[in-house]
């Protein structure tokens, strides 16, 4: 059974560009434009893995898990923040709230971005 990835992105091109890589590599991709919508889709389809933007549309990133951590049945379902906020205080803020990764977009390649999904599916050891 392929696992589920949702992927909470505001930005359509970058999406869809996750999207079919991630599809290529044989996961299930539910993709939501906006936190309300990302928070509602957790819920309803309750994906393996939510990737995560945080400047996001009626409601942002850092609020989606927030409500994610609090919410005994969707408390389990790890996260990746992928994010410009490259502050050390905004990576800090994602870790400590229960992020299990927090990825500045400009500083990945898609295929890093897949290598710590699979980090974190998998618990293997990530190359720096």
């Amino acid at each position: 059974m392929a696992k589920k990835i949702l992927i909470i992105e505001d930005d359509k091109f970058l999406r869809k560009v996750i999207d079919k890589k991630l599809s290529k590599e044989g996961y299930l991709v539910i993709e939501a434009v906006d936190g309300e919508k990302g928070l509602k889709a957790v819920k309803d389809k309750k994906p393996d893995l939510v990737l995560l933007d945080l400047v996001l549309p009626e409601m942002d990133g850092f609020e989606v898990l927030d409500k994610m951590k609090k919410d005994p049945s969707l408390s389990n379902i790890p996260v990746i923040i992928l994010s410009n906020l490259g502050e050390v205080k905004d990576i800090e803020k994602g870790l400590k709230m229960g992020a299990k990764d927090y990825l500045i977009k400009a500083h990945f390649t898609l295929g890093e971005i897949i290598e710590r999904i699979e980090a974190v599916f998998f618990k293997k050891e990530i190359k720096k």
